[in-house]
């Protein structure tokens, strides 16, 4: 007999297990077939810095946090309504996000005395009451995978490795999801070895009979589809965005992309994407440090390319020279950083937004550049291609402050159309450049650029080098004035973009009043998700969210000044909240977390609720 299935609006899952249990993955899958469904979702990946963490230990827990909506969303949930604990640590560290009367799904086999021990527990919280508060249900998942697999001719490791699975299987039935799309994606990464492929589907099958065949789950649950606008649709991460971004520029400007970089979490899938695109002329370049990767784009860049580079904190600290040296050649260069919890080493899978003062002052000299900050996955897409728009059009490095938090995290991304995309258009300096003259590489368009002239076209021979510069001919020039004159230019060149970037506006809310919620980059969606509860609840709010970081948008302070309270949530230690103060004389209020984590929508909602009234 057929289960019922109840219609919900929304669901929270978190999938959490040691590092080697692959909650990624199985976190990922699930996402995947929750996107090709229909739903709108935002996911949450969570996980240690160590390649393979201790088994068992508290610090060791690798989570997938998701959530999955017929209605639109902003943030992976701030609570759990459902979470898959494949040990006790998995338990421990995340019991505490779950709903009251929400459900626990545990692998039984994890919670032994040694997994016990490890996760610091007493007394087993299966057995003494600890979770009368929610639905408790204890699969042995480990040995129904064995069960499931016997006879496989596969070894115990091989077997244990298979056990996500299960619960993916499971977690498909529990939520009327097809397992197609899965058993298409385990044939295609084990292409290699058929007997892994067969043993990973025949268990995810497993799972799914498993809900189908037992009496302890009487209903299934479904969420319908999402009334998203009408496109095709794919579920993306933030940093696969972020190069697609690149490669649309590379072909709406018709040059070839060069993309230098080393290796360092959480920006090296960039290079990984961008390399799987060689059909479309990208050129991957994997140097042996952060200096060379730079340097080599420069080059890139000098040569006619789009030149791109990206690492995060430390690496972009290694390359403050070079950015200095792109900045006094104007060159189009355009820098990624993929901010993480620092300083130094840090908590390299972890989120934080701390290197803003770094990307606007972090270069000795006075050394301005653009900044622009995406505000979710899929404008990672956007960002990107406006960055290297603004890169070209104004002949100057531009740095792009995206977070691991967004970098990892995915949603439903619509398929832009070419012809939704502007062209950007490149101007090479040729022979007309010298017909009534010698080549003056530093003369000044209306934008106060400089022509773009690349090797090997005669007559436009001309110095590059780190040294100051005369004001037009680009000679080697130590005259105190004109020193003083280059660095007043470059300020004012860069303020200038100002007039080619869209006007601040008002995200929710109205457009002047009592209370403004002001944030940067990955904020976005626990600020959203905020306010437009607070104003549902009656509450005077309002929010907008800030791209431009330098230059800001020329309407901003008025915008600012149209309110009483000016509150910049930030997952840092209040460095926006310093530049606003100083550049607008504005009393804003910093609100700030620096724990490697994301703002909560509750948190961002206490604080509004705290300073303004129905």
């Amino acid at each position: 007999m057929s289960k019922p299935i109840d219609k919900i609006d929304s669901v929270v899952i978190k999938f959490a297990g040691d590092s080697g249990d692959g909650m990624q993955l199985t976190g990922g899958q699930f996402t995947n077939t929750a996107a090709l469904y229909g739903n709108d979702l935002a996911t949450f990946p969570d996980f240690p810095a160590e390649i393979r963490a201790p088994q068992g230990t508290l610090f060791g827990v690798s989570g997938f946090q998701l959530k999955f909506s017929s209605d639109e969303v902003f943030n992976p949930g701030d609570t759990v309504d459902v979470l898959v604990a494949m040990n006790a640590a998995a338990l421990k560290t995340n019991v505490d996000l779950l709903k009251d009367n929400g459900t626990i799904i545990v692998n039984t086999a994890g919670f032994d005395k040694k997994n016990l021990r490890l996760a610091q527990y007493e007394e087993n919280p299966l057995e003494d009451g600890s979770l009368s508060k929610f639905n408790l249900y204890e699969i042995d998942v480990t040995k129904i995978t064995r069960r499931a697999l016997e006879g496989s001719g596969l070894g115990v490791r091989d077997i244990d490795r298979s056990k996500n699975m299960f619960v993916l299987g499971f977690l498909y039935w529990m939520y009327n999801r097809p397992i197609e799309h899965s058993v298409k994606f385990l044939e295609s990464k084990f292409k290699g070895n058929s007997a892994i492929a067969e043993a990973n589907v025949k268990v995810l099958k497993a799972g799914y009979n498993y809900g189908d065949t037992t009496e302890t789950f009487t209903t299934r649950y479904e969420v319908e589809p999402a009334k998203l606008k009408s496109g095709t649709y794919r579920n993306i991460m933030g940093n696969q965005a972020l190069s697609f971004g690149l490669i649309a520029a590379s072909k709406k400007s018709k040059l070839p992309l060069f993309y230098g970089g080393y290796p360092i979490t959480p920006a090296t899938e960039i290079l990984h994407e961008l390399s799987k695109h060689k059909n479309f002329g990208v050129k991957t370049f994997q140097a042996e440090d952060e200096i060379a990767s730079i340097c080599a784009s420069i080059g890139a860049a000098f040569g006619g390319s789009l030149a791109i580079t990206a690492s995060s904190g430390p690496g972009i600290a290694l390359k403050g020279e070079a950015i200095g040296l792109a900045l006094v050649l104007e060159l189009p260069l355009v820098i990624v950083n993929v901010q993480r919890s620092g300083p130094s080493t840090g908590m390299p899978t972890k989120t934080e937004q701390a290197d803003l003062l770094q990307a606007l002052y972090g270069r000795n000299g006075e050394a301005p550049i653009p900044v622009i900050a995406p505000h979710s996955p899929t404008d990672c897409f956007n960002a990107a291609f406006e960055a290297c728009k603004v890169a070209i059009n104004h002949m100057t490095p531009v740095m792009l402050l995206s977070d691991g938090y967004i970098a990892n995290g995915s949603e439903p991304w619509k398929f832009p159309k070419e012809s939704e995309l502007e062209d950007i258009k490149v101007s090479f300096a040729d022979e007309s450049a010298v017909a009534n003259g010698p080549f003056l590489p530093y003369r000044r368009d209306e934008n106060l650029s400089r022509p773009w002239a690349i090797p090997g076209v005669k007559g436009l021979e001309h110095r590059i080098g780190g040294l100051a510069k005369d004001s037009v001919t680009g000679n080697v020039s130590y005259d105190p004035e004109n020193n003083e004159f280059m660095v007043k230019l470059r300020e004012e060149r860069i303020q200038k973009i100002a007039d080619f970037i869209p006007e601040q506006e008002i995200d929710n809310g109205p457009e002047k009043g009592k209370l403004l919620i002001l944030g940067w980059g990955s904020t976005y969606g626990s600020i959203k998700t905020a306010v437009k509860q607070a104003l549902d609840e009656g509450y005077e709010v309002s929010h907008t969210q800030i791209r431009y970081l330098n230059p800001f948008p020329k309407n901003l302070e008025t915008l600012l000044k149209g309110f009483e309270k000016v509150i910049i949530p930030e997952i840092n230690n209040g460095q926006l909240v310093k530049i606003i103060r100083d550049k607008f004389l504005i009393d804003a209020k910093g609100f700030n977390k620096i724990q490697g984590l994301p703002f909560s929508a509750k948190e961002i909602n206490e604080k509004i609720i705290e300073n303004s009234q129905r």
